[in-house]
């Protein structure tokens, strides 16, 4: 399963780098305004930074619901760098938009997915991605996972390319549960990949070992 980072945060974007398992971003414009990034051409610089970051496919979104402003954002943002993806909403002009771009050969996510309906929508348009929100669907007392599931069964069930994109990923058994049911990718915080490390058991073993080496004078 493939680790994308879910923020606009160039630190914690490095820190994730650093651990060597990172391999996309997501992003949106929720993210970019709580990092103060305003005005269309900081943003697009922003994207250039973060690039510049990661090695993998870093999800630009289209701020315009219509197809025609879809179109233009989508095309400027795809040849700003060759990691971008253009991240769609999931509306019928999106689903146009998306049809669009696959024509041309250019990247896609399908984001704000909230039912195995419109993420088969998304994969019959081909895109690249389609991202879910479970984290959302949990807000709202809906299962997201068994969304992931049946998304995972229809596309194995026609051998559908498209990538699912966990994405609303709040916290470490999420990211394991996506695992486990067979999600392409996840996106989430730092924390959540940082929650991976952490077990008691493992704190208490290394105290051991340190403190037994130095018994050794080593």
């Amino acid at each position: 399963m493939k680790f994308f980072i879910d923020t606009a945060n160039l630190q914690d974007i490095e820190e994730a780098q650093a651990l060597g398992v990172l391999d996309g971003v997501t992003t949106n414009p929720s993210l970019m305004a709580k990092e103060g990034i305003t005005g269309k051409e900081n943003i697009l610089k922003h994207y250039l930074n973060i690039c510049n970051i990661v090695d993998g496919d870093v999800s630009a979104e289209v701020i315009s619901t219509d197809f025609e402003g879809m179109i233009r954002e989508g095309e400027e943002l795809a040849a700003l760098h060759p990691q971008i993806v253009v991240k769609l909403p999931m509306i019928g002009d999106g689903i146009k938009a998306c049809k669009y771009f696959s024509s041309k050969g250019i990247r896609t996510n399908v984001t704000l997915v909230f039912s195995a309906g419109q993420a088969l929508l998304a994969a019959k348009a081909g895109a690249t991605y389609v991202s879910p929100f479970l984290g959302r669907l949990d807000d709202v007392s809906t299962d997201g996972m068994h969304l992931i599931a049946e998304i995972r069964e229809i596309y194995d069930n026609y051998n559908y390319q498209t990538q699912i994109l966990s994405a609303s990923v709040r916290h470490t058994m999420h990211i394991i549960n996506c695992a486990k049911i067979g999600s392409d990718v996840m996106t989430g915080p730092l924390s959540a990949i940082k929650g991976l490390l952490k077990h008691p058991l493992t704190d208490i073993g290394l105290k051991q070992f340190v403190e037994d080496a130095k018994k050794m004078n080593l």
